[in-house]
Formats: structure tokens, sequence, C-alpha cells
């Protein structure tokens, strides 16, 4: 059974890990696997430590981490209509392949719900092809490469 749950600092190693897993599958890598997941271990220790713009949440099947999607906010300049003012980037959507059809849509799902419920105006991404219907069917429409979700 697969669960899903916020991110903590410890998980930064298994996380680096699923982050080397999908981008260096998608394109040459420039640095080598042990040089990158170490950077990238201690970036994203830091940022779920300090309770930054980012934050993530994991897909768990028993003790691993088989998937994560992460998510930045950021502000807009103040204003003074209704329009509110933050926007959320989702990233780094990626389950591993053996866990795929059934880890990817609550993983979307709890990014999603915790943007609605801390009032972003709307959550962009730039999908891959193979990731457009996911978003879809969670709402999701282009502009251009963009997608984007209205909160």
């Amino acid at each position: 059974m697969i669960t899903i749950r916020p991110a903590s600092p410890e998980d930064a190693a298994a996380l680096a890990e699923l982050r080397w897993e999908f981008r260096a599958g998608r394109d040459p890598a420039v640095e080598t696997h042990d040089a990158f997941v170490e950077r990238c271990t201690a970036w994203m220790r830091r940022e779920l430590s300090i309770a930054t713009a980012w934050r993530a949440w994991v897909a768990v099947r028993g003790p691993a981490i088989v998937g994560q999607v992460w998510l930045q906010t950021f502000q807009k300049l103040p204003n003074p209509s209704a329009e509110r003012e933050r926007h959320a980037y989702l990233s780094n959507l990626y389950v591993q392949p053996a866990e795929r059809g059934g880890a990817g849509t609550p993983l979307l799902e709890a990014a999603i719900a915790w943007a609605r419920a801390n009032e972003m105006d709307y959550v962009i991404l730039w999908p891959s092809a193979r990731s457009v219907t996911l978003y879809e069917r969670a709402g999701f429409t282009h502009r251009g490469r963009v997608m984007e979700l209205k909160c």
C-alpha cells in the first residue's frame, strides 16, 4: 500500500536519489552520480529544514520512498483587488516506474490540497509530454508550454 506524507529533512538522501533517477534518465548528466546526490541531498535537507518557500510530499511503500513532488511558493506584488497574492510552482513529480499507476495522482492531490488550503492563486508547472494527461485530469489547463490550475 502506498501512503503519502510530507517530506522531512531525513528524507533528503532518498529524494536526491529519486531526483537523479528522474533527470539523468531524461538528459545526459554533466556531473557524476555521487557528486550530484551529495549536492542535491544538502540542498533538499536545507530546504526541508528551514521552512522556506519549498515543500515536498513523498509516496512511501513499506520503508521505501518511491515517489515525490515539490512545490515552491512565490508572492505577487501587493494588489488592491480581490486577487490572491501568491502562486505555487509544482516541480519534480516523479514516481519510480515499478510504482506507477497509483502514486502520482495522490502526490499531485496532496500538493494541490496544500495550495488551496494556503490560498494560492495559481499552481503552474512545465509538464513532460507523458505527464500532460495526469495534470489535465486534475484540472490543469494549457497556456503555451506551461500548464496552470486556478485554485
